[in-house]
């Protein structure tokens, strides 16, 4: 079900979306798990210390401002200092001291020293001691302990009681969310070894996927992983091995129709060189000569490059290289190598001859041509300027078509069969790139050759 929002309101939401989650499969998974789980962490703690947390510190404050309360009365009712401050020390775990009026003023300076209040012990002073003065101070130990210093200051002098912080406090709360904390991290850790090895199945399935639509055979992968993603991968097994056959079923279809028909052509060149010199004898062996040509771009372009293996190619060398070859009076060519050296996994000979197409193209239809080799963050880029006629805008995806051929600049004597961009274009794909034809600086064409790097 999906909710109609307005289209502006839809597209902000699109473009923050795209911002804030994360895109890889690993990333959005941990964040499924990662949310609810920091969630029920809050939930749990906030539940956890507005129920036992506070019940339980309400209740140990109480208990000592009622000791305290026990103690001061005794002292009241005349009963003897040493024999308070014993029944303190024994029954209440307290250090009970008196300061009588005399030292009073000493007992009121110690009250202005950085008292730090604590919450529910100063609800239950507030309820017991409504009409006298009060404070509590902390004193930190050196052994990380430390004290409540409580002064309760009355008409007849300061009481002062000294107690472990441990009655108002209780360190197992603590230890709760401590435990709470650990054991979330370590199921958090074991989601993240189990998800890895889950998302790493994934990754390995895709790269095959793409090292095939390059042509690089890995005839290691197995799958593995859960049950779909096995599934998957043993039908991208099958669909590789189906296509693998179809092709080479076709490849052998294609050298028997070659053979079959090399066989009646040269029988027929036979013929035409017994045949008296004359302008038939021409004509019939240069149509001949156009059957063979056909013939042998066909099966160049069906055929492909398949059987040749994926190397480590530096294209600054070979592009240096098919531009030399270019090289001559009537062609003013440059070649642009890139800053650094550029290597790219591919088969060297297919790349070569894709390059050399483009280049072939540049030269037959113009002067002046420019070569550059160019380097980017995830791919290289080929680029081929001529100052030809160029191709029209309306006409530059035909052209890679088999067989397509522009007539007022591509005809039999000056151009091929109109196979040579088809094959270039069929090499670049299945090198897992593209190419684009656009408006050169040069006035002609200029053919961008995209490659992963």
């Amino acid at each position: 079900m999906h909710i109609k929002l307005p289209q502006k309101f839809e597209e902000k939401v699109t473009v923050w979306r795209h911002r804030l989650l994360p895109r890889t499969l690993f990333f959005r998974t941990m964040l499924l798990i990662f949310i609810p789980l920091i969630v029920v962490q809050v939930v749990s703690v906030v539940v956890f210390f507005d129920g036992s947390w506070s019940r339980m510190g309400r209740r140990l404050s109480e208990n000592l401002v009622d000791e305290m309360n026990v103690i001061i009365h005794l002292k009241e009712d005349g009963m003897p200092l040493a024999e308070v401050q014993k029944m303190a020390a024994e029954g209440f775990q307290i250090d009970f001291r008196f300061y009588d009026a005399s030292q009073g003023e000493k007992v009121k300076q110690r009250l202005q020293a950085n008292p730090m209040v604590i919450a529910y012990l100063k609800e239950a002073m507030e309820n017991a001691f409504a009409e006298d003065k009060w404070s509590i101070l902390v004193d930190e130990k050196q052994d990380n302990s430390s004290d409540l210093i409580i002064f309760v200051e009355k008409e007849s002098g300061v009481y002062q009681f000294i107690c472990a912080k441990k009655k108002i406090f209780s360190t197992s709360i603590f230890m709760f969310v401590v435990w709470m904390v650990a054991t979330s991290i370590l199921l958090f850790l074991v989601s993240v070894l189990f998800l890895r090895i889950q998302v790493r199945a994934i990754a390995d399935l895709a790269q095959t996927a793409e090292n095939f639509g390059k042509g690089i055979d890995d005839d290691g992968f197995k799958p593995y992983g859960s049950s779909e993603v096995r599934k998957a991968g043993y039908a991208f097994v099958k669909m590789k091995e189906r296509i693998l056959r179809q092709i080479m079923e076709r490849t052998q279809m294609l050298a028997g129709i070659s053979h079959d028909l090399r066989t009646p052509l040269t029988r027929m060149k036979l013929t035409a060189a017994m045949m008296e010199n004359s302008q038939d004898q021409k004509d019939f062996l240069a149509d001949i000569d156009e059957m063979e040509k056909m013939l042998n771009g066909y099966l160049a372009f069906v055929r492909g490059e398949g059987d040749e293996p994926a190397i480590c190619v530096d294209v600054n060398k070979l592009v240096r290289g098919i531009v030399s070859r270019f090289a001559s009076q009537h062609i003013k060519i440059k070649f642009f190598a890139a800053e650094n050296t550029v290597e790219i996994r591919a088969k060297e000979q297919a790349l070569r001859r894709a390059v050399t197409n483009i280049v072939a193209n540049a030269s037959r239809y113009g002067k002046k041509i420019e070569v550059r080799v160019e380097q980017g963050t995830k791919e290289v880029r080929i680029i081929v300027d001529d100052n030809g006629p160029g191709i029209p805008q309306d006409k530059r995806e035909a052209v890679f078509r088999a067989f397509y051929r522009i007539e007022n600049s591509r005809n039999k004597e000056t151009g091929g069969i109109g196979l040579g961009l088809a094959i270039t274009k069929d090499i670049i794909t299945a090198h897992g790139g593209h190419i684009v034809l656009e408006d050169g600086p040069l006035g002609g064409l200029r053919v961008v050759i995209k490659l992963p790097a």
